[in-house]
């Protein structure tokens, strides 16, 4: 005989195929989360190899301890029910179940400390790295600095892929990809089988740095100064979020961490040195408006239009900037300290980590763009003036 509920659930399984079919198809990303993914990741670390180890281990014994209590308790009240003839007895303690229910408990205890403690430790010393990265959390970046090993001092942001933002404000319809919302501009780039401590501070708000392909999480808070460490075992792309809940675009602030061999990674130090030797600006150099205006354009671009929209226009409480008075103002000053020192709290950040030439040039295209044709032209060096005022 069939049971009552076969037709009902292959009714309910076909319309999940089907709606999970509709939406759009959606594959594990290596590295990333799972679909369906219900247990911690094994990872990529022996740290994250061993939190997966211990968590199942304390996850059975739990389930044992539920089982055994659960099976005694239904047992005697089973078997000593009132229906079959038995009473009640009237007793007050019993030496040796007291002594049994305090040394039993104990070395359940003990047997869960030891480990987890053993782990605890190791995940907190950040001793002797091989290399020493800044992770600091903007509403809504990273800023990755080098600060010690192969690789220092170079410095550069994190922000969401802009098609991943276009994509979200889209609706997220049609195709999306397996690393939806996780995409970013410049990935954070290690070597393998080193020993890298991340160093984490904010600029504004608590963010927290969280890989859990690394079993790591460390809060980012502003004018404190935490760290972390990990070694990841294998190359590959390994993925993050910020994991406080600081902000509007809280969803918006990925992290990729991409793991190199030690030769491609010696290589990758190269080139971006050279790259960031190439775009040293003098803040003396003065700048003609054409020139000034492609690089605003791409700056804007990168950093600008997920809040203020390509067209300027803003969203909600985001203000527009074409037609912004700020904007048209011949005085360039108070634009300038808004880019540098952020206003309204915090939901305009601070966008100082960006060079003078960067900030002149976004400033001057947001001067001359849209229905802004004012002709003005702000040069970096009166941005080098405003720093620190």
């Amino acid at each position: 005989m069939k049971s009552i509920w076969t037709v009902p659930a292959r009714w309910m399984l076909a319309a999940g195929v089907a709606f999970s079919g509709a939406a759009h198809a959606v594959e594990d990303l290596p590295g990333g989360p799972m679909v369906r993914q219900l247990n911690l990741p094994v990872g990529a670390t022996r740290i994250s190899e061993e939190q997966h180890f211990l968590h199942n281990v304390l996850l059975l014994l739990c389930f044992v301890i539920f089982v055994g209590v659960f099976s005694v308790m239904f047992y005697s009240i089973w078997k000593h029910r009132k229906s079959v003839g038995h009473k009640a007895a009237n007793f007050h303690e019993s030496v040796v179940v007291e002594v049994v229910w305090t040394i039993v408990p104990f070395i359940i205890v003990i047997l869960m400390a030891l480990p987890a403690t053993k782990i605890l430790v190791a995940q907190k010393d950040t001793t002797n790295a091989d290399l020493t990265i800044k992770v600091t959390g903007y509403q809504w970046k990273w800023g990755y600095d080098y600060l010690k090993g192969e690789g220092e001092g170079l410095s550069f942001i994190s922000t969401l892929d802009s098609s991943h933002r276009a994509l979200s404000d889209a609706g997220a319809k049609g195709d999306v990809p397996n690393d939806y919302l996780l995409k970013v501009d410049n990935p954070l780039v290690v070597p393998e089988k080193q020993k890298i401590r991340i160093i984490t501070t904010a600029n504004d708000v608590i963010h927290a740095f969280a890989v859990p392909q690394f079993g790591i999480k460390q809060d980012a808070i502003p004018g404190f100064v935490r760290d972390t460490w990990f070694r990841a075992e294998r190359t590959g792309d390994f993925y993050g979020q910020c994991q406080e809940l600081c902000g509007k675009e809280h969803a918006y602030m990925p992290i990729h961490v991409k793991v190199l061999s030690a030769a491609d990674y010696t290589a990758w130090v190269d080139t971006k040195k050279k790259e960031a030797a190439a775009k040293q600006d003098d803040p003396n150099k003065v700048w003609t408006l054409p020139d000034i205006l492609a690089r605003g354009e791409r700056v804007y671009a990168a950093n600008c239009a997920a809040c203020h929209q390509a067209n300027g226009k803003g969203a909600g409480p985001i203000k527009p900037l074409d037609g912004a008075a700020v904007v048209l103002d011949a005085d360039h000053t108070k634009q300038i300290h808004v880019l540098l020192n952020g206003q309204n709290n915090g939901a305009m950040p601070s966008w100082k980590q960006l060079s003078d030439t960067d900030i002149a040039a976004v400033i001057s295209y947001t001067k001359n763009s849209w229905s802004n044709k004012t002709g003005q032209l702000v040069q970096p060096a009166e941005v080098l003036a405003q720093r620190g005022k």
